[in-house]
């Protein structure tokens, strides 16, 4: 393993050193002052405490989407279920409407709610903190629910999916 020094880091290296961590894939999703639904895929997802219930998440500075969260009361964190790796995708393409033929349902403060994720938490925002070329979005979890679908994962640049260590039988 070559150790790399701050003052010689290579962007693309370090995005590739970064992607060795597993994660899971979330949309997060709220509602615009102008009524529109927005949405974006999003790995940059934590839980941050139990008491009280809150999570962060990150988003770039140059996101067209990034006002529109700044300002919304409320986010939810769709936490995606291992086959929808589409949803994922479509979440981070350029595509003018994002939630074409998605299913959905509104919840609190009318925020977007797609079905058939693996869990989902509605949070209320109370936070937004610099994070360098992103902004941190600290979000109080108001209500969530969770299926017994597995999850989606990202590692290395690809989506994977969960298979249990063979040490640690299900």
């Amino acid at each position: 393993m070559k150790s790399t020094a701050a003052e010689d880091f290579d962007p693309k290296d370090y995005r590739r050193t970064l992607g060795q961590f597993a994660t899971g894939v979330t949309v997060v999703t709220t509602r615009g002052q102008d009524g529109r639904f927005i949405g974006l895929t999003v790995n940059s997802f934590t839980s941050v405490s139990l008491q009280p219930p809150l999570v962060l998440w990150c988003l770039v500075r140059q996101s067209p989407s990034l006002a529109a969260f700044q300002e919304a009361s409320h986010f939810a964190i769709n936490i995606l279920a291992a086959g929808q790796h589409g949803l994922s995708r479509q979440f981070a393409s350029q595509v003018p409407d994002r939630f074409a033929g998605v299913e959905l349902e509104e919840g609190k403060a009318g925020v977007p709610r797609l079905k058939g994720v693996a869990a989902q938490l509605v949070c209320r925002n109370v936070g937004q903190f610099d994070g360098g070329d992103h902004v941190i979005f600290l979000g109080q979890v108001e209500e969530y629910l969770r299926s017994e679908e597995k999850p989606l994962l990202f590692h290395s640049g690809r989506y994977c999916s969960l298979t249990p260590h063979p040490d640690f039988p299900e």
